[in-house]
């Protein structure tokens, strides 16, 4: 029997993910400078701290120090994903919600860059004494969205190739 359910509602309104992905990053943002800022970090487990960084780049801090760069370009590249999400993720399974954290990611570390001119990050994981550079929850959506992305493209083309019919529809 296929299932005919109406989706539930966090995945019918995927804009309710971009705010719940704003929340979480900036309060996460804030716990990390009212806690971490002044002790620097907090072991949890072997392999991951807590730890307070101030980021002044992109990712593994490229860029760093061009800030009008990285607001504009979050910007541009908001702009085109918004213009653009129906001929970017209208036909992926899950393509709204895709776009969604997305964009709750990349409006998470622009909040950062235009209030305090860097991004605050907190998560440290480590094995012996390399560290992967730290990162907060916006950078994790930021991922995770386009990973989701390039695989679920990857999906459909695939099944486009073999004349299947796409199930990526949502």
């Amino acid at each position: 029997m296929a299932d005919t359910a109406e989706p539930t509602l966090p995945l019918r309104v995927p804009w309710l993910w971009t705010v719940a992905i704003i929340l979480a990053d900036q309060v996460t943002k804030w716990l990390a400078v009212a806690y971490l800022k002044p002790v620097r970090y907090i072991p949890v487990i072997p392999g991951f701290n807590l730890c307070y960084v101030e980021n002044p780049g992109a990712a593994w801090g490229m860029l760093a120090g061009r800030q009008l760069f990285l607001i504009a370009f979050s910007i541009v590249v908001s702009l085109v994903f918004f213009l653009k999400r129906r001929q970017i993720f209208g036909d992926l399974y899950c393509g709204g919600l895709i776009f969604a954290v997305l964009m709750g990611g990349i409006i998470g570390n622009l909040i950062d860059r235009i209030r305090v001119g860097y991004v605050i990050d907190f998560l440290d994981f480590y094995w012996k004494q390399s560290h992967f550079p730290a990162f907060n929850i916006a950078d994790s959506a930021i991922c995770c969205a386009t990973f989701a992305l390039i695989i679920t493209h990857w999906y459909s083309e695939r099944k486009a190739k073999k004349g299947e019919e796409s199930p990526c529809k949502e």
